[in-house]
Protein backbone atom coordinates (compact mmCIF):
# COMPACT_ATOMS: atom_id res chain seq x y z
CA UNK A 1 0.00 0.00 0.00
CA UNK A 2 1.64 3.65 -0.84
CA UNK A 3 -0.95 6.60 0.50
CA UNK A 4 0.01 9.95 -1.66
CA UNK A 5 0.31 12.88 0.82
CA UNK A 6 1.54 15.56 -1.28
CA UNK A 7 0.73 15.83 -5.22
CA UNK A 8 2.00 17.80 -8.01
CA UNK A 9 1.06 21.18 -8.18
CA UNK A 10 -1.95 21.78 -10.06
CA UNK A 11 -1.22 22.48 -13.85
CA UNK A 12 -3.21 24.49 -15.91
CA UNK A 13 -4.21 22.85 -19.57
CA UNK A 14 -1.90 23.68 -22.22
CA UNK A 15 -3.73 26.13 -24.76
CA UNK A 16 -2.81 23.11 -27.86
CA UNK A 17 -5.42 21.02 -26.44
CA UNK A 18 -7.74 23.03 -23.96
CA UNK A 19 -10.02 25.79 -24.93
CA UNK A 20 -11.14 28.04 -22.35
CA UNK A 21 -9.97 27.87 -19.10
CA UNK A 22 -9.01 24.23 -17.55
CA UNK A 23 -6.73 22.68 -14.36
CA UNK A 24 -5.50 19.33 -14.16
CA UNK A 25 -4.19 17.74 -10.87
CA UNK A 26 -2.80 14.45 -11.10
CA UNK A 27 -4.51 11.89 -8.09
CA UNK A 28 -2.55 8.84 -9.25
CA UNK A 29 0.10 7.92 -11.39
CA UNK A 30 1.33 4.42 -9.49
CA UNK A 31 4.78 2.73 -10.01
CA UNK A 32 5.16 -0.07 -12.49
CA UNK A 33 3.65 -2.59 -13.27
CA UNK A 34 1.11 -0.40 -12.92
CA UNK A 35 -0.37 1.78 -15.97
CA UNK A 36 -3.13 3.14 -13.88
CA UNK A 37 -3.42 7.00 -14.13
CA UNK A 38 -5.96 9.25 -12.25
CA UNK A 39 -6.66 12.65 -13.06
CA UNK A 40 -9.32 15.36 -11.07
CA UNK A 41 -10.03 17.76 -13.82
CA UNK A 42 -11.36 21.72 -13.60
CA UNK A 43 -13.08 23.07 -16.43
CA UNK A 44 -14.56 26.39 -16.30
CA UNK A 45 -17.57 27.57 -18.08
CA UNK A 46 -16.79 26.78 -21.90
CA UNK A 47 -13.75 24.92 -20.86
CA UNK A 48 -13.08 21.67 -22.93
CA UNK A 49 -10.85 19.75 -24.55
CA UNK A 50 -9.81 19.32 -28.28
CA UNK A 51 -10.33 15.99 -30.37
CA UNK A 52 -8.56 12.88 -28.44
CA UNK A 53 -8.24 8.89 -28.09
CA UNK A 54 -6.68 7.03 -25.41
CA UNK A 55 -5.36 3.57 -26.47
CA UNK A 56 -6.79 2.06 -23.82
CA UNK A 57 -10.25 3.97 -23.29
CA UNK A 58 -10.71 6.36 -20.59
CA UNK A 59 -13.65 6.54 -17.53
CA UNK A 60 -15.23 9.91 -16.72
CA UNK A 61 -17.00 10.27 -13.60
CA UNK A 62 -18.52 13.84 -12.97
CA UNK A 63 -17.80 15.18 -9.30
CA UNK A 64 -18.97 18.79 -9.69
CA UNK A 65 -21.41 20.72 -12.24
CA UNK A 66 -22.64 20.00 -15.39
CA UNK A 67 -20.61 19.15 -19.14
CA UNK A 68 -20.76 18.12 -22.63
CA UNK A 69 -19.09 14.82 -24.14
CA UNK A 70 -19.56 13.64 -27.90
CA UNK A 71 -17.80 10.66 -29.38
CA UNK A 72 -17.10 11.35 -33.49
CA UNK A 73 -20.56 11.17 -34.87
CA UNK A 74 -22.43 11.10 -31.99
CA UNK A 75 -24.65 13.93 -30.52
CA UNK A 76 -23.65 16.31 -27.92
CA UNK A 77 -24.35 14.72 -24.21
CA UNK A 78 -24.93 16.61 -21.00
CA UNK A 79 -23.33 15.13 -18.39
CA UNK A 80 -23.89 15.93 -14.83
CA UNK A 81 -22.28 15.39 -11.47
CA UNK A 82 -22.45 11.20 -10.47
CA UNK A 83 -22.60 10.52 -14.07
CA UNK A 84 -20.05 7.90 -15.49
CA UNK A 85 -18.93 8.11 -18.80
CA UNK A 86 -16.94 5.18 -20.36
CA UNK A 87 -15.29 6.10 -23.89
CA UNK A 88 -14.00 2.80 -26.35
CA UNK A 89 -10.58 2.32 -26.59
CA UNK A 90 -9.15 4.41 -29.51
CA UNK A 91 -13.08 6.45 -29.65
CA UNK A 92 -12.42 9.98 -30.86
CA UNK A 93 -14.09 12.43 -28.30
CA UNK A 94 -14.30 15.28 -26.70
CA UNK A 95 -15.14 16.84 -23.73
CA UNK A 96 -15.44 19.61 -21.04
CA UNK A 97 -17.99 22.46 -18.66
CA UNK A 98 -21.45 23.22 -20.59
CA UNK A 99 -21.26 27.00 -21.75
CA UNK A 100 -22.66 28.03 -19.04
CA UNK A 101 -21.07 26.25 -15.55
CA UNK A 102 -18.32 24.97 -14.29
CA UNK A 103 -17.56 21.25 -14.06
CA UNK A 104 -15.06 18.70 -12.33
CA UNK A 105 -14.46 14.88 -13.20
CA UNK A 106 -12.53 12.35 -12.61
CA UNK A 107 -10.18 10.76 -15.78
CA UNK A 108 -8.87 7.64 -15.60
CA UNK A 109 -6.76 6.18 -17.94
CA UNK A 110 -4.25 2.73 -18.38
CA UNK A 111 -0.96 3.62 -19.86
CA UNK A 112 0.19 1.90 -23.27
CA UNK A 113 3.36 -0.21 -23.31
CA UNK A 114 4.56 2.78 -24.58
CA UNK A 115 3.75 5.14 -21.67
CA UNK A 116 1.60 7.41 -23.90
CA UNK A 117 -2.19 7.76 -22.27
CA UNK A 118 -3.22 10.27 -25.04
CA UNK A 119 -3.56 10.82 -28.64
CA UNK A 120 -4.54 14.62 -29.28
CA UNK A 121 -5.95 14.72 -33.09
CA UNK A 122 -6.92 18.08 -33.93
CA UNK A 123 -6.55 21.86 -31.74
CA UNK A 124 -8.54 22.81 -29.22
CA UNK A 125 -10.98 24.45 -31.65
CA UNK A 126 -14.32 22.16 -31.77
CA UNK A 127 -16.53 22.96 -34.10
CA UNK A 128 -19.20 21.11 -32.17
CA UNK A 129 -19.28 22.88 -29.01
CA UNK A 130 -22.57 24.73 -28.58
CA UNK A 131 -22.50 28.67 -28.66
CA UNK A 132 -23.37 30.00 -25.13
Amino acid sequence: MHITRNRPDTQRGPSAHFNGTVWLDEIAAPEPPSRLRMFSVHFAPGGHTSWHTHPHGQVLHVTEGEGLVQRRGGPVETIRAGDTVWIEPDEWHWHGASPRTFMTHLAVVEAAADGSTIHWHTDARVAEYPAS
